[in-house]
């Protein structure tokens, strides 16, 4: 190939390759830029959501949309430079309705992960960032796609768990959580004090300037919960933004124990009292 002939051809077809790959870049960098915005105006927010809710969930959608959107940028412009090529695409893209007819006899999994991917981003079950437990799995949400679910639990262990296998998917950190605690107290305390000094503890906690941001609602009494086999189990009930269950609770026990400490108030443990009968009677002479 002489020098004139590779300057017709690259005036023919080597500029439209050029401006098929600017075009390709200009979508690419299109989607990078415009897509946030347009997530957010058109992002519907549902009843109770948290501002933090509410990125998460955002966040979620444009890493989903953004991965789509480049499979398909890629896609469309190598199928049109291999066309400038001088390459038949028909019978790639036939090739293409074939092969997938075929792959959808064979990979029903993949297309039940995709299909209920779809439901899990529509329904907005969980986002990134969310603790939950998807298929009897906890964890931190780290990744969603259209095919899995990544979560981190607490030993650092990464699972990667297909969306056509999660039945039930609990969220811990929806709109918000709750404090849940049953404190234990010996049998012979005075269990209108233990209420009161329990109460005491939880509000001092919901108005410490450390912890009131936190608490929805200070943590309270709901009920003597349990009479057990060594102590009487007292329920507390409250309300705290999502993900600041754990650190409240470890707070809140830290201070009821030093409050029944200073109060008095046993905390029982477990025991046995062990009888062995009576001695047996001498006889009289």
């Amino acid at each position: 190939m002489d020098w004139a002939t590779a300057w017709d051809w690259f005036l023919s077809h080597g500029i439209r390759i050029l401006a098929i790959l600017a075009v390709g870049a200009v979508l690419w960098f299109l989607l990078r830029k415009i897509l946030r915005p347009i997530v957010r105006r058109f992002m519907v927010r549902t009843k109770g959501e948290s501002a933090r809710g509410v990125a998460k969930r955002h966040d979620t959608l444009v890493g989903i949309l953004t991965g789509t959107g480049r499979v398909v940028i890629v896609v469309i412009v190598l199928l049109l430079i291999l066309s400038e090529l001088g390459v038949d695409i028909g019978p790639i893209l036939a090739g293409f309705g074939i092969a997938g007819i075929a792959v959808g006899f064979g990979a029903q999994y993949l297309i039940r992960d995709l299909i209920a991917g779809i439901f899990i981003i529509m329904e907005n079950q969980y986002r990134v960032g969310d603790v939950a437990r998807i298929a009897d799995v906890p964890g931190l949400v780290e990744d969603i796609t259209l095919r899995k679910t990544v979560l981190r639990d607490l030993d650092g262990i990464v699972h990667h768990i297909p969306n056509g296998e999660i039945r039930v998917a609990s969220n811990f950190t929806r709109h918000f959580a709750r404090v849940n605690l049953d404190f234990s107290v010996a049998y012979g305390t005075n269990l209108d004090h233990a209420i009161r000094v329990m109460n005491r503890v939880g509000q001092e906690l919901a108005e410490d300037e450390k912890w009131r941001s936190l608490i929805v609602t200070p943590p309270q009494v709901l009920r003597v919960n349990n009479l057990g086999d060594s102590g009487i189990d007292i329920k507390m009930l409250g309300d705290v933004k999502p993900s600041e269950q754990w650190g409240v609770m470890g707070e809140l026990r830290l201070r009821m124990k030093k409050a029944f400490d200073s109060e008095g108030i046993e905390i029982p443990w477990p025991h046995t009292k062990v009888y062995f009968g009576n001695a047996p009677v001498e006889p009289v002479v």
